[in-house]
């Protein structure tokens, strides 16, 4: 059965169309067009959705938004098992996130290998995740964020495999510092296996972090935080990274760990090579209150996620419906802000059949209300459940 959704303001590959439709067949986008043309498309028995009965006038709608980066959401983390991850999922798909990386905090070599090979069976049942981003343990202690310094490790290159190994070829993303002893060698092992290496909790300066680019790394992990600053003598790895066309920056638009103003400025620095990342963590569309971020005790209040111990940011509870609707008040045109949620995060993956609403390419879809809020998700032609607390 064909899904027609129509007169909806349709934002996708960089542009705007004021009055278009979407038709989805057999999990896939079978057509697009403006205006009314969706009625000579029409067949009797197909689905027919108007987007203003749905989500009201200016309504959007848009490719679904891909997350490279989040721990957890709706009170469940992704370090409590299978049970836990597809909860997440199911909180996160109702935002827009049709799809996800299922990040992992540094943790004991044998469990962020179990974990992995958790991630790893999931994928082959649930298409919506799309495999495991390690951010450790490979990591500074000295920029270290939410993750328990006892367990950080150099990036020895029998551990690497051991959790690359361990993936089954699941494994998408791995954060790891640089300038570590091995660092450098394991950014080559890791891109040599068809995963995306990330720089990131680093104390790498420019010419550390662009020499991990010339290695293979293709990612900057949630960028300006973890990392040193970005400094008019010292520009750091966030120089690096919008110096190098083959680099993506990662940005967390909560508003909390980024500045509005430097949310527009990434944008402006980096067109086309930014990827709105939640970050989140279990807390996310939660209560505030104390939750548990893997080893570390963290306290969230009004919102924002802090370990008890020292305070540092541990994640955040961001969506990415929210993310659009900050980096779009910080100034950020809506089409890049859509791009940043959808065709950048897939292109970073190497997913030609994600990030557009185009003939042939899977038919994940997100529409909003004008405020951004959701009002209807599919994921494959799928209708799924957007009431999920």
């Amino acid at each position: 059965m064909t899904t027609i959704i129509h007169s909806a303001r349709l934002v996708d590959g960089g542009v705007e169309r004021p009055n278009a439709w979407v038709a989805f067949d057999d999990g896939h986008v079978i057509g697009t067009g403006d205006a009314d043309a969706w009625q000579a498309f029409a067949r009797d028995g197909d689905t027919i959705i108007d987007a203003v009965a749905v989500a009201g006038n200016g309504a959007i709608l848009t490719p679904g938004f891909i997350d490279l980066h989040g721990h957890g959401g709706g009170t469940h983390s992704h370090e409590d098992g299978a049970e836990a991850i597809l909860a997440s999922r199911a909180f996160h798909r109702a935002h827009g996130t049709t799809r996800a990386l299922i990040s992992l905090v540094t943790a004991d070599i044998d469990d962020l290998a179990e974990r992995a090979a958790v991630v790893a069976d999931l994928v082959d049942s649930s298409p919506d995740i799309l495999g495991t981003h390690l951010e450790g343990p490979f990591l500074d202690p000295g920029h270290k964020g939410a993750h328990d310094p006892s367990l950080l490790r150099h990036p020895d290159g029998d551990l690497v495999r051991r959790l690359l190994d361990a993936g089954r070829g699941t494994v998408r993303q791995v954060t790891l510092a640089p300038e570590l002893p091995g660092g450098i060698d394991a950014v080559r092992a890791i891109a040599a296996s068809g995963a995306v290496a990330a720089v990131g909790h680093t104390n790498a300066d420019a010419a550390t972090t662009a020499a991990a680019f010339d290695a293979g790394a293709r990612l900057l992990t949630h960028a300006f935080n973890a990392m040193p600053p970005l400094h008019h003598r010292m520009p750091g790895p966030v120089a690096a990274a919008t110096a190098d066309p083959r680099v993506t920056l990662e940005l967390i638009a909560d508003g909390v760990h980024l500045d509005p103003e430097v949310i527009r400025i990434a944008f402006a620095a980096a067109p086309g090579r930014v990827a709105l990342v939640t970050d989140a963590m279990a807390a996310a569309g939660a209560a505030d209150g104390r939750y548990e971020l893997g080893p570390l005790a963290v306290d969230v209040v009004d919102g924002v996620a802090r370990l008890v111990d020292g305070g540092a940011l541990a994640g955040s509870t961001l969506t990415q419906d929210v993310a659009l609707r900050v980096a779009t008040q910080a100034g950020v045109a809506l089409p890049d802000a859509v791009t940043a949620l959808t065709a950048t995060p897939a292109r970073v993956l190497g997913r030609e059949d994600l990030g557009a609403l185009e003939p042939d390419r899977l038919a994940d879809a997100v529409l909003l209300t004008a405020d951004y809020e959701v009002r209807a998700v599919w994921v494959g032609g799928a209708a799924v459940d957007v009431d999920v607390d």
